[in-house]
């Protein structure tokens, strides 16, 4: 009998101080209050899953509508309360030199793999999102964009808006040289022609003022034939 008491006391003590080993592992592994308090990326990375498995564990949890309302509402704030510290652990990494899980991590999906809903940040998991006043909430159409004031509006209106710079891409001006530079030959050559006629214009009015009295046509003509010759010479020249 006093070998089997010794025994148990020897197994008794050896589980005693097992716990008391296991926790004090515990307590020197308890995760930081402060991300900005790890300075390990490894260390880091492992805290950031503890924290995911934790919300995976809540989240399973809220989908019981039986838990109550006020339990559902305690979960749901538990939920957003580690997702906001699984996003400072999320920086630090990034602080760290590790990964942007801001920009490569997945989205936050509920259980039917819809994107969580959500209003000013935070979130609605499970039976949470059947809770009295939160489904009106996400049932109410989204308010209108507030209306931009007319300096606002101004703001984005510079050169560009009115067509100033249409011309920087340098395209747009040789094709305007060379459109001007064809008009130009064109109007030289109308000029010339007109006058190479204006000797034979001019001996017609003479040759009529000599044989008869010149109609009214015949006069307006010589004045439209030297009217056009008055223009070319002062635009064109």
């Amino acid at each position: 009998m006093a070998r089997n008491a010794e025994k148990a006391m020897t197994t008794l003590a050896r589980w005693r101080a097992a716990q008391s080993n296991e926790g004090a592992r515990k307590e020197q592994e308890r995760r930081p209050y402060l991300a900005s308090e790890c300075r390990d990326l490894r260390k880091a990375e492992k805290w950031r899953m503890q924290i995911i498995r934790e919300i995976a564990k809540k989240v399973a949890q809220i989908q019981n509508a039986g838990l109550g309302e006020f339990r559902i509402r305690d979960l749901n704030d538990e939920i957003n309360k580690l997702l906001r510290e699984k996003r400072h652990w999320e920086a630090q990494i990034k602080e760290l030199g590790g990964p942007d899980y801001s920009r490569v991590g997945p989205r936050m999906l509920d259980h039917e793999g819809r994107e969580v809903p959500g209003n000013r940040g935070y979130k609605y998991f499970g039976a949470a999102k059947e809770l009295p006043g939160v489904r009106e909430l996400f049932e109410q159409e989204p308010p209108p964009p507030p209306r931009k004031t007319r300096a606002e509006l101004m703001k984005d209106i510079d050169a560009d808006y009115y067509g100033y710079r249409d011309d920087d891409d340098g395209i747009l001006l040789p094709l305007e040289q060379k459109a001007e530079q064809k008009a130009r030959e064109k109007a030289v050559q109308e000029w010339q022609t007109q006058k190479e006629k204006e000797p034979e214009i001019e001996e017609k009015i003479e040759t009529t003022a000599q044989k008869t009295i010149p109609s009214q046509q015949n006069i307006q003509e010589a004045l439209l034939a030297r009217k056009k010759q008055e223009l070319l010479e002062k635009y064109v020249l």
